[in-house]
């Protein structure tokens, strides 16, 4: 008997112009998926930063995606500037900017890759323009680790299999995926493997299983930490299986601005910035904080 070979196809084929179909809400019509209806600038009028194909597919299988550099040396220094303010000496904040989204870490919140992140993976396209954004901000928080300070604790993981209304989801058809809470870690110090960054379980977000007993330690060979030169940002589902851990160098911290999107019509956590500081930011930044709801939630002025 003679076997021929696998005709696979061609892998090398692009799949870059492949556009889903998927249902919208009324009698099976399709959901409008064009970046058109995306928002393209950010509060500040720059461009978003779309991501790659390589970044689709590697947030898509993996759950998390590392861009390292994308912050100034200038940005770095301004900022870190400010979370340590933040840290030991906020009395010298005025009161509505004593939080991680004050001062010059506002900028984070809608940066462009941000933007571009957000407009793949969580945007609702019926509820973006160029007035406001699709998607919505709902924590933020900063953590300056000294040697030995944090923990370990794993969580979450299997995000395609949870119930409606949990946030921590996670969904994906051929040609597009959707990430509910979604995590951004903007990394202000540099950081080298071991050094007690996010532990993370590559593909958990997707698992049917339950995780093995293995992973309940820190030195399981499952886990992947990363590196990465100050000014680097990580992104992760929430659906994802996640760590902390002990912050281990003596010659630096870890200075971390950890910010939690959602998708338009739902909310995790109960957190709020103060009324001034939000009625300071443009229009189109406070559009990340509008009311948790579909219907007459479109932005139509600045």
């Amino acid at each position: 008997m003679k076997i021929g070979k696998y005709g696979g196809g061609n892998m090398a084929q692009s799949q870059g112009d492949h556009v889903p179909f998927l249902f919208d809400k009324n009698l099976g019509a399709g959901l409008r998926l064009s970046a058109a209806e995306l928002t393209s600038t950010n509060a500040e009028g720059l461009p978003a930063r779309p991501l790659s194909e390589e970044e689709r597919f590697l947030f898509d299988a993996q759950g998390y995606l590392l861009v390292p550099g994308v912050l100034s040396a200038g940005e770095v220094a301004q900022m870190k500037e400010f979370c340590y303010r933040l840290h030991r000496d906020k009395e010298s904040i005025p009161e509505p900017e004593r939080c991680a989204i004050g001062g010059p870490l506002q900028r984070l919140i809608d940066h462009p890759l941000v933007l571009g992140f957000m407009n793949e993976f969580v945007a609702f396209p019926h509820l973006a323009n160029e007035h406001g954004y699709g998607f919505r901000l709902e924590g933020s928080f900063l953590t300056i680790r000294s040697a030995g300070v944090g923990g370990f604790g794993p969580h979450n993981g299997s995000g395609m299999l949870r119930l409606p209304g949990d946030s921590h989801e996670y969904r994906c058809f051929p040609g597009k995926a959707y990430s509910g809470l979604t995590r951004v870690v903007w990394e202000l110090n540099p950081v080298e493997k071991g050094d007690g960054g996010t532990l993370l379980l590559p593909g958990s977000h997707k698992a049917a299983y339950p995780a093995p007993k293995s992973i309940m330690q820190p030195d399981s060979p499952l886990w992947v930490d990363y590196e990465c030169p100050a000014g680097s940002v990580l992104f992760f589902t929430e659906a994802l299986t996640h760590s902390g851990t002990p912050w281990k160098r003596q010659d630096r911290e870890r200075v971390a601005v950890f910010n939690c999107y959602n998708t338009i019509n739902a909310r995790w956590h109960n957190w709020e910035p103060h009324p001034e500081l939000l009625a300071a930011m443009p229009a189109k930044r406070r559009s990340l904080f509008r009311p948790v709801c579909c219907q007459d939630n479109l932005v139509v002025e600045g």
